[in-house]
């Protein structure tokens, strides 16, 4: 009796619950954090990452070349980078006493990214952009429940653009981005044909504080919507730089407002004219505690 107590104790996992890119410690997006796991397959993490009900949880590992090794799964299984779930482990980590500030790497499957911790949160390398066309405007705009007008009227692109995960980026009038209807099924079909995780949407803010913001829809990996993405905030901060405000280095986002759950992202983009050579996100994160999944 004692080893078979002894066996179901080792597969008690345990979560720590995140929120990052929070606004005042208010709002952000939820991830799970799980340090140090025992082996699990792709399947178990992928029914931890169901179980723990987030968008994304975070799987992390002592690295053989960098600091750790991290992966990264959805409720439907694995994707090659996550920034909000980023921000989640390296900000546990420092919670935990693990992490003195500094400058760390970190294995994923989008490649080897630095990760700086400070006092005042966690930034993130992120790739560097990949762009092609995106999908014909009256398609998405459908999709989105909207007249094509509310992203032509822009002057802008639709465009996919990657900065380790392909995002689908949007424009829309100033004041539009509330009045989405998405159809998340036309979204994902989308989603699926172009190769990208999902549709970033955005407006050009009015607050002078604020540069834009956005909203997220990733359904084909069963994400209808989520408060803050940073894979997709650094492509936007690589489509601004193209497209609306070359010159600019730095960008706040925000997110999360029509989920009730605001959030602010930080993008750093170290560029020369239109070649870029740098992309960065940051953002503040806070602990809401943990819970134990049992395989």
């Amino acid at each position: 009796m004692q080893n078979e107590a002894t066996r179901s104790a080792e597969q008690d996992i345990k979560v720590h619950r995140v929120n990052s890119f929070t606004r005042d410690h208010s709002g952000g997006n939820p991830a799970g954090v799980v340090l140090n796991p025992p082996p699990l397959s792709a399947g178990q993490k992928t029914e931890i990452a169901r179980q723990v009900g987030f968008s994304e949880t975070a799987f992390v590992y002592t690295g053989e070349e960098t600091d750790f090794k991290v992966d990264f799964f959805t409720p439907e299984g694995e994707v090659d980078l996550c920034g909000h779930a980023t921000l989640a482990v390296f900000s546990t980590l420092a919670s935990l006493g693990q992490l003195a500030p500094g400058q760390y790497t970190q294995q994923t499957k989008a490649g080897i990214l630095r990760v700086a911790v400070g006092p005042h949160g966690v930034v993130m390398d992120q790739a560097l952009p990949v762009m092609r066309q995106g999908p014909a405007v009256a398609d998405v705009a459908a999709a989105l429940g909207v007249s094509p007008g509310i992203i032509t009227g822009t002057g802008l692109p639709t465009a996919v653009v990657s900065t380790g995960l392909p995002d689908i980026l949007i424009p829309v009038l100033p004041g539009q981005l509330d009045t989405l209807q998405p159809d998340y099924e036309a979204i994902a079909n989308l989603s699926r044909t172009f190769d990208t995780i999902g549709f970033h949407v955005f407006e050009l803010s009015r607050d002078a504080s604020i540069t834009a913001h956005c909203r997220n829809f990733a359904p084909l990996y069963g994400i209808d919507e989520e408060s803050a993405t940073g894979s997709a905030s650094g492509a936007l901060g690589c489509y601004l730089v193209h497209h609306v405000l070359p010159g600019e280095t730095q960008f706040l986002l925000e997110q999360g407002r029509a989920m009730g759950c605001p959030s602010l992202i930080q993008v750093m983009i170290d560029a020369e004219g239109n070649t870029i050579h740098r992309v960065r996100v940051g953002g503040q994160a806070t602990m809401a505690g943990t819970q134990t999944i049992a395989l």
